[in-house]
Parts: structure tokens; sequence; C-alpha cells
């Protein structure tokens, strides 16, 4: 019996399988779209995917994503360094500048606390924020991480192995819904949070 799709199109339905959220289904019809897609435009997008994966790096001050290292809000001159907000993820990080709250500069986790799912402190960006905080230039550290059980254990944590460091630790406000997460919050929402939040104890 003949295969119902050529060796390509089984290929990019497995690949497109693999992303988030797409099920085998939503693959299909994504593939064929790119097959019925003009070549240029198909090319366009392997192109973009290519250039994203060649150009883009984390940052090595702030772990936030980037083509130039340091990135632009932590080589920005009028950026408040001594204001540290930390936050999960890249798209957290962008969920709080559109708020337009803040005017210091971040620290990005690239994850949270969950033993359940293997993630220890070692595997987090844990170690070189406390380097950052342990030079002595860092006012405040804003903890802006999900206000979930993993986001408040990876709070807690933080705030202990700060606590011999002179340096003020703050958490952001409950404004944001318990078990929420800070990426699908409205700007109103996430503006209140920064300015409203409070000295951890």
């Amino acid at each position: 019996m003949a295969k119902a799709y050529t060796d390509s199109m089984i290929r990019l339905m497995e690949e497109l399988g693999k992303l988030p959220g797409i099920g085998a289904k939503t693959a299909e019809r994504l593939a064929y779209h790119i097959l019925r897609t003009p070549e240029a435009e198909a090319l366009s997008l392997a192109d973009a995917i290519r250039s994203l994966k060649k150009n883009t790096r984390n940052c090595s001050v702030c772990y936030n994503i980037t083509e130039a290292d340091p990135c632009g809000i932590c080589s920005d001159p009028t950026r408040d360094k001594a204001l540290i907000c930390v936050v999960e993820q890249p798209k957290d990080l962008i969920a709080l500048e559109r708020a337009s709250a803040y005017s210091g500069v971040y620290h990005v986790l690239t994850g949270h606390l969950s033993p359940l799912e293997g993630t220890e402190p070692e595997h987090l960006t844990i170690a070189a924020l406390l380097l950052r905080v342990k030079k002595g230039a860092v006012r405040e550290v804003v903890l802006a991480t999900n206000p979930n059980l993993d986001g408040d254990a990876t709070a807690l944590y933080l705030q202990r192995e700060m606590a011999g460091l002179p340096v003020k630790v703050t958490r952001i406000a409950r404004g944001l819904p318990s078990g929420s997460s800070i990426e699908f919050a409205n700007v109103a929402m996430l503006s209140d949070a920064i300015t409203g939040r409070q000295e951890m104890k």
C-alpha cells in the first residue's frame, strides 16, 4: 500500500508536532499550508528560524535573549543598575517592559525551582544573580516570579540566599491572581504589582 504522505511531508509534520500546543491534526494543516505557500515565502520562514537559532543568545549579564551582548537593557545608560527585577523567563521580562512601570535592570532565571520536574538551583541562573548582588552595587532585588506554588517557592529560596547580603529584597504585590502567570497579565495589573511591591521579611 502506498504511503499517504511523502517522506518530506512526514518529516515536516513530525517536526511541527514537537512544538508546544501543536497536535497531529494541526501539524498536518500547517504542513499543507507551507506546501501551498509560494516557495519564496516558505524559504523566508525557514531562513527566519535559521537566523533566530544562529544569532540569538543569552545576555552574559542578565540572561535575557539578545543578539548583542550585553543586551539593550543592560547596556542602556538610563536604566537603574542598582535595581534588579528577577523573572522566570524572557517573556515575563517583555510583559513587565510593556507595563512601562519599571526603570531598573533584570535577571532571567530561565525557569523556576521544581523538585518534581528535577529543576534544582544549579539548573537556573541563581549563582549568577547572587554574584551580581555580592559585587555590592545592587540596592534592591525585586522578586517577580510567578504567583504560583513554584514561583513562590523560588522567591522564598532566593530570599533566604540573599538574607545575609546588604540588599533590600522585595516581592511584587499580589495584584496578580494566585496561580496566574506574569506573561498573561494585563499592563495595568503588572504596573500595580511593580509599584506596590513589598519588602520580604
